[in-house]
């Protein structure tokens, strides 16, 4: 450590020093991991993640994961609800759902990085189990899909080990990877949001029913939306069913699905050779027009143009992560 680190260090506690290099290092791992703007996967379901510039809002799919930023901030928009997370504050999704997403601290000088490390209920069950920790009961209430919480010193430090894994023999990554991942679940289950992350393993609770109508809504997103029926085919009234997929993902289950039917179109927009209205049809639209004033509501620009700008980006090396 030079004069300068010592300088910067003095009168500083034990724990903040700890914090203080853990972030550092998790800074330098990441810029060499990720050398150009861009994501990579270098162990598979541990994504990280670099951009030197702020960006527009961008429309994605969030998986159950935890995400951490190194350097920078972001803002995830999930309906009315903003979350805004840093180096400071972890993010934990807990459901898969249509999301907005925004960098607003990056630059050439200190661009934003940061990693996602994806989470599987049948882990996080399994810690559970190991560790003693009561699954949510049948009365247990709905967890929201999102939130954000200060980065406490512990989820840091093995957040850090993860990461140095990056630079180790895949033979060593391999072995280590599991436990890595496992003292993580560990300590966000022991964390201010164990609560929600336990409805990730899907052992009880309304969340477990609001995520297998979540799936349905995935899945049969281009056919007409029956609330009474979906209600009754997992066992909740229909005024319960609306409250508490509202509370899981802060939107009703009407704006969910006209999310993902917008997201869907927009990918067939720019991957298939369609014009907009065979799109409308193809997602679930049975009016052109109204698909057309929904789209530029929601994206900004009319479903054509709005394609044409993501394809002139791509064209030059723009986009968001």
């Amino acid at each position: 450590m030079g004069v300068m680190d010592d300088k910067l260090n003095e009168g500083v506690s034990e724990v903040q020093l700890r914090e203080n290099l853990n972030r550092a290092e998790l800074v330098e791992r990441i810029a060499r991991a990720v050398p150009l703007d861009g994501s990579v996967e270098p162990i598979k379901g541990l994504f990280l993640n670099r951009a030197s510039s702020i960006t527009k809002p961008h429309h994605s799919v969030a998986h159950p994961s935890l995400c951490v930023i190194a350097q920078g901030a972001k803002v995830i928009l999930l309906g009315d609800e903003a979350y805004r997370y840093d180096p400071y504050k972890y993010l934990l999704a807990t459901v898969e759902l249509p999301a907005v997403s925004r960098l607003v601290e990056a630059s050439a000088e200190k661009p934003y990085l940061s990693l996602r490390l994806n989470l599987d209920s049948t882990l996080v069950a399994s810690v559970m189990l190991e560790a003693g920790i009561p699954s949510p009961g049948a009365g247990a209430g709905s967890a929201r899909a999102i939130d954000v919480s200060p980065l406490d010193v512990n989820l840091l430090d093995a957040v850090v080990r993860l990461v140095r894994l990056v630079e180790c023999p895949p033979s060593e990554a391999r072995v280590l990877f599991p436990l890595a991942t496992r003292e993580i679940v560990f300590r966000l289950l022991a964390g201010t949001q164990g609560a929600r992350l336990r409805h990730i393993a899907v052992l009880g609770g309304h969340t477990d029913r609001i995520s297998r109508a979540i799936e349905r809504l995935r899945l049969d997103f281009d056919k007409p939306l029956r609330i009474e029926s979906l209600a009754r085919d997992i066992g909740m009234s229909a005024s319960g069913f609306h409250e508490h997929f509202k509370a899981v993902t802060a939107m009703s289950p009407l704006q969910f699905q006209k999310n993902v039917r917008l997201q869907e179109a927009r990918r067939l927009l720019l991957g298939e050779d369609m014009d907009a209205a065979t799109v409308a049809y193809r997602v679930g639209y049975e009016d052109a027009s109204h698909f057309n004033r929904e789209y530029k509501r929601r994206f900004g620009s009319p479903p054509m143009r709005d394609t044409e700008r993501l394809r002139s980006e791509a064209r030059v090396g723009a986009g968001d992560l």
